[in-house]
């Protein structure tokens, strides 16, 4: 064989290579592109930011200029129900939607430690009120919790980046901070009797006004105890009493906090991935909390998103799997240099950071 011939016959594997990436490139061009869903298409994730209803206008331009479409409206407790309908209207020539609203008539103590009499009817009349209003101006969901004695932090600390976020130690807790703080303890029976009570009477409301009640784990959880009050939504076994109580109402369900998900880690029931497909599987989770933490209890501290232990891409992406599409928040964030009012610059990297992550998920999940 002469050296021409050898020189053909080697030509011949990386011209039938050749050929053959060529052909998979036409047929992958011929091949019409997945479809994905817009950001702002009804049926997406609502990315959204907790602003109170009295947010100034430099609050509301900067939230316009980072491409928010959606907020948590944050009710001050000195306001009154009359300013609901103006401040959404306000929202909406922003461009910015009302989709959620947290309003705290229901963290009454009367209401919250189960104390009986016409004080506790009082308040949770106010409750029915507040569900009323959201359900006349069309506002479809009104995030709660149940914390009656609750200490959330044990220490501020400084992260080696250089922002001072939330810490919580078990041990710090109990050695420094826990204490009695009424005048007796309230078994966890007697916290479940109450928030019967309270359910009983303004769920019927909720479903007349068509709005959802999206109930908040104990933060931090797992902990059955704290201050001497029992606490009711420790887990997941205690939302699925929970929704046994609520008669499996459409109108009850779960304001899945990420973070709080994964302080608890294997203590929880169900990590945050089942409790996605299987509440959110069902339609069930109403709204969610965003955010990362550096470890589980007993000691953790709170990141930017990026930074934290969880995967928080695949957190959106079964979120999106499921087809959530109600709204969610950057949570607890921390404060950057020189942030006030709606807090832009962590507000700003979160939110970015969070849009990045939805339309990556997007592409994948379509």
């Amino acid at each position: 064989m002469d050296e021409q011939t050898r020189r053909d016959l080697l030509r011949l594997p990386l011209a039938a290579g050749a050929m053959a990436l060529a052909a998979q490139d036409r047929a992958l061009s011929a091949a019409p592109p997945r479809k994905m869903i817009d950001e702002f298409d009804a049926a997406n994730i609502k990315l959204a930011h907790r602003v109170s209803i009295r947010a100034t206008d430099d609050d509301l331009l900067f939230l316009k200029q980072i491409g928010l479409r959606y907020i948590r409206a944050e009710i001050p407790r000195d306001a009154k129900l009359e300013e609901l309908a103006p401040a959404k209207d306000r929202f909406a020539r922003a461009g910015i939607s009302m989709v959620s609203c947290a309003h705290y008539a229901h963290r009454s103590l009367n209401i919250g430690l189960a104390r009986p009499g016409p004080e506790r009817d009082k308040d949770i009349e106010t409750c029915k009120a507040v569900v009323r209003e959201l359900g006349r101006i069309g506002v479809a969901i009104l995030v709660l919790d149940w914390h009656p004695a609750n200490v959330y932090t044990s220490a501020t600390v400084e992260t080696p980046r250089g922002y001072k976020a939330r810490e919580f130690s078990v041990a710090g807790f109990q050695s420094r901070m826990e204490k009695h703080v009424f005048d007796r303890e309230y078994p966890a029976e007697e916290i479940w009797d109450g928030f019967v009570y309270w359910l009983k009477a303004v769920l019927p409301v909720a479903e007349e006004a068509n709005v959802k009640l999206a109930m908040h784990p104990d933060d931090p959880p797992v902990l059955k105890k704290m201050n001497g009050i029992g606490r009711i939504f420790t887990n997941e076994e205690c939302y699925r009493r929970a929704e046994q109580l609520a008669g499996k109402s459409r109108h009850w369900g779960v304001r899945l906090c990420v973070g709080t998900w994964a302080e608890g880690g294997d203590q929880m029931g169900k990590n945050v991935f089942e409790m996605i497909r299987d509440y959110g599987g069902r339609g069930k989770i109403f709204d969610v909390d965003f955010r990362n933490v550096s470890s589980t209890l007993p000691r953790f501290n709170e990141t930017l998103p990026d930074e934290g232990y969880l995967n928080l891409y695949q957190v959106m992406k079964a979120l999106r799997q499921v087809r959530y599409s109600g709204p969610m928040v950057p949570d607890h964030i921390p404060p950057l240099v020189g942030d006030q009012g709606v807090g832009r610059g962590g507000l700003g990297y979160c939110i970015g950071y969070m849009r990045g992550l939805l339309r990556a998920a997007n592409e994948e999940v379509g």
